[in-house]
């Protein structure tokens, strides 16, 4: 059972940074994660794609981080980085770790911000202050 776990969340005021972190276990070189990325989703409001990076390294971002945004991963510690840096009050939400892990999902959807995964973390909150 693939379980990811996110770190990192806080509240901090508008212009500063927070980085976020994933770790991912419970799979297997016969389970590889394709594709792993983090969604954020605000009060009242639509789930948002913010960046997603495949198993090549490669990294797509949405339009409203790019940027500020970067996303990473570690391989040797199963762990993926969500670096944000100046922040605004729009960027708080719940931000949460994704993967994809099913060949059939990674072939279906692609490795970017809107892609369909196969796992959700539980989230951690960003809070931006003015």
């Amino acid at each position: 059972q693939v379980q990811l776990v996110e770190s990192g969340g806080g509240s901090v005021q508008s212009g500063r940074s927070l980085r976020l972190s994933c770790a991912a276990s419970g799979y297997t070189y016969s389970r590889r994660m394709y594709c792993m990325g983090w969604f954020r989703q605000a009060p009242g409001k639509e789930r948002e794609g913010v960046a997603a990076i495949d198993s090549d390294g490669e990294t797509s971002y949405a339009d409203s981080v790019k940027g500020r945004f970067t996303i990473s991963q570690d391989n040797a510690k199963n762990t993926q980085y969500l670096q944000m840096n100046s922040l605004k009050p729009e960027d708080t939400a719940m931000y949460y770790c994704a993967a994809i892990s099913e060949i059939v999902t990674y072939a279906r959807t692609g490795c970017v911000p809107g892609a369909s995964f196969d796992y959700w973390g539980q989230g951690t909150q960003v809070t931006v202050s003015s």
